[in-house]
């Protein structure tokens, strides 16, 4: 059983930062994507940031593109994404996720599409105050 387990969430003022790990277990193929997501109250899931594991590719939504920045440890089997000038607007539950989506199988890329992983993680909750 493929499980992704997410730590690192917290309280921290606008501008603040904060580091968000997504440990792995159990998926035994090379090569997957991984995505950061994020669901405030009352709004839908959407992708911040996904990387190619085992290849390299990186995506980010245009609202965090500067500010976030997604990374991989492969031998820990585990993905980052270390947020910086954080505000209010990015307080949420965040959810990292695994799969291999169709995009992936034709031309190693990785979508921000929720629709397009298969294994999520419990999420953590992350509060930035003004």
């Amino acid at each position: 059983q493929v499980q992704p387990v997410e730590s690192g969430g917290g309280s921290v003022q606008a501008g603040g930062s904060l580091r968000l790990s997504c440990a792995v277990f159990g998926y035994t193929v090379s090569t997957y994507c991984m995505g950061w997501f994020r669901q405030a109250p009352g709004k839908e899931r959407e992708g911040v940031a996904s990387i190619l594991v085992g290849g390299g590719g990186l995506w980010y939504a245009d609202s965090v593109k500067g500010r976030l920045t997604i990374s991989q440890d492969s031998a820990k089997n585990t993905v980052y994404l270390q947020m910086n000038s954080l505000n209010p607007e990015d307080s949420a539950d965040y959810y990292c996720a695994a799969g291999r989506p169709v995009s992936m199988i034709l031309d190693s890329t990785c979508p921000l599409a929720p629709s397009g992983f298969r294994y999520w993680g419990q999420g953590t909750q992350v509060t930035v105050s003004s």
